[in-house]
């Protein structure tokens, strides 16, 4: 049986069934945090970009920076408010339904590269329980909603439906701009291929992206929406040191963090002895997710491991191929143990500093800056309060999840001895002061580490609060702890 059929007879007998089993899923085990207050990102970016659409009809952000980001995820959210009304919880569910439709169109995809029903059933648990798409699925940002377009143009292509491929690659990037490189990739597969006429399709997608970008030159009068955000975004992380770090950062993740390295084993050896990487659905894929890689390594600052969302389908459906090259007993003990290494990297952190969003950290994150917000409005209501983002931003708005109204905040850009002294002279009344990193074993206390990341990244030391009471004669009148993080208020 060749894989169109195997892939045609796999459909008709999920039928209806299974997505809806996998969108019961994703919304239960997301129920509980519906009502959670806007993260990082969202409420400094895309949320207030999305709130500009849908109360002003600005297409180009006034309430945020505008940068290079295409404005098609907002304008869904815009879309989905202007149906049901502003608020939280609809935000988290429209993001869930993006989710839900992503993990739909991966066991499919998983048909297409070869998988049996039970391997490709396989690949959606580990996607479903995976610590980095857990958390950003019911999140307002660009990267798992990427993720969907990504998966359904690769789908469209391994099916030889060109021109569906294309519109699904024209709308992958206007969800975000670094899409652009699975067109490219298509188009250049098809070309070397010989099939000219279909790799033209694929200079599509280049044509709203252009638009976009030539309206953001109009609006702001830079190509990529401002000057900051393409230095630190495009030029700052090409030097060889931060790149190469990034490069290996990916791969770590890939293929050995969150217990991926009980698969990277299996797909080793299946490598050796498996036939089903040789084909060329397998190296349109892997050439796919590889280039993908590189790109987000090269571009981006931040080396966010939420840019690698795209990729984490193709890598769950290699690692499940992987297991079923595996006699029976080892591929049930490998998968379930993969499995209960995901489920636990949700709530369980590496020892080592990482983006909170990874997994269930963040929660304890905005549930600790909510109660200190709740604590400011209650005791100071009219105050100056000094502070960094993102709570900065939590206070200012009441959109955002955090207060009923907003407060008088002086934002500092962050908590470095040279932003926090000049607050001395200032009338501030309140200080807030929060943990921005989890380091169990003091990695950021290591001198050689210190000096390293001084050097390539600019690194300079956050006050502490012994340092804090001294710079701006402040005492301690609150403090909140929650699995390693805190948050604590000083008053003057």
């Amino acid at each position: 049986m060749d894989q169109a059929t195997a892939g045609a007879g796999f459909r008709a007998r999920t039928g209806l069934l299974i997505p809806a089993g996998i969108a019961l899923f994703i919304f239960l085990s997301h129920a509980s945090f519906l009502t959670l207050p806007f993260y990082w990102d969202e409420l400094g970016q895309f949320v207030p970009a999305a709130l500009d659409i849908f109360q002003m009809g600005a297409w180009i952000p006034r309430s945020t920076v505008p940068n290079v980001h295409p404005p098609a995820v907002m304008a869904y959210l815009a879309g989905v408010w202007w149906l049901a009304g502003y608020s939280i919880p609809a935000t988290r569910v429209a993001m869930l339904a993006l989710a839900a439709a992503g993990a739909t169109i991966t066991l499919r995809l998983a048909a297409r590269l070869g998988l049996s029903r039970d391997a490709a059933m396989a690949t959606v648990a580990f996607l479903l329980v995976s610590p980095l798409f857990f958390s950003q699925s019911m999140m307002a940002q660009l990267d798992m909603p990427a993720m969907v377009f990504f998966c359904l143009a690769l789908t469209l292509f391994l099916e030889d439906r060109m021109r569906a491929a294309a519109l699904a690659s024209a709308l992958l990037v206007m969800v975000k701009e670094t899409g652009m490189i699975a067109p490219l990739l298509f188009g250049c597969w098809l070309w070397c291929e010989r099939r000219r006429r279909d790799a033209l399709w694929f200079l599509l997608p280049a044509a709203p992206l252009a638009a976009w970008l030539l309206a953001l030159e109009h609006a702001t009068g830079h190509l990529f929406g401002n000057a900051a955000f393409t230095e630190y975004n495009v030029w700052y992380p090409l030097n060889p040191v931060r790149f190469g770090l990034a490069l290996l950062r990916r791969l770590y993740y890939l293929f050995a963090g969150s217990g991926h390295w009980i698969a990277t084993i299996a797909l080793g050896l299946a490598f050796r002895t498996s036939s089903l990487f040789r084909t060329r659905a397998w190296h349109v894929a892997a050439s796919l997710g590889a280039a993908y890689v590189l790109l987000v390594s090269i571009l981006g600052g931040a080396v966010l491991e939420r840019y690698l969302i795209p990729t984490l389908p193709i890598l769950y459906i290699a690692f499940a191929a992987a297991f079923w090259n595996y006699p029976a007993r080892w591929r049930v003990a490998s998968g379930a143990a993969l499995a209960a290494a995901l489920i636990a990297a949700n709530l369980w952190n590496p020892p080592y500093p990482f983006p909170l969003e990874n997994n269930l950290a963040f929660t304890d994150f905005v549930r600790l800056h909510a109660q200190a917000a709740r604590y400011l409005e209650e005791h100071q209501p009219t105050g100056k309060i000094a502070t960094m983002f993102p709570l900065s931003s939590a206070l200012r708005r009441a959109e955002f999840g955090y207060v009923r109204r907003p407060l008088h905040v002086r934002e500092i850009e962050d908590f470095r001895r040279s932003s926090v002294a000049p607050l001395a002279q200032e009338d501030v009344k309140t200080f807030a002061l929060f943990s921005v990193a989890w380091d169990p074993w003091g990695l950021m206390n290591n001198t050689r580490w210190i000096s390293f990341i001084r050097r390539y990244y600019g690194y300079e030391a956050p006050v502490g609060p012994d340092e804090l009471r001294a710079l701006v004669d402040a005492k301690l009148v609150a403090r909140w702890t929650r699995h390693g993080q805190w948050i604590e208020l000083y008053s003057r």
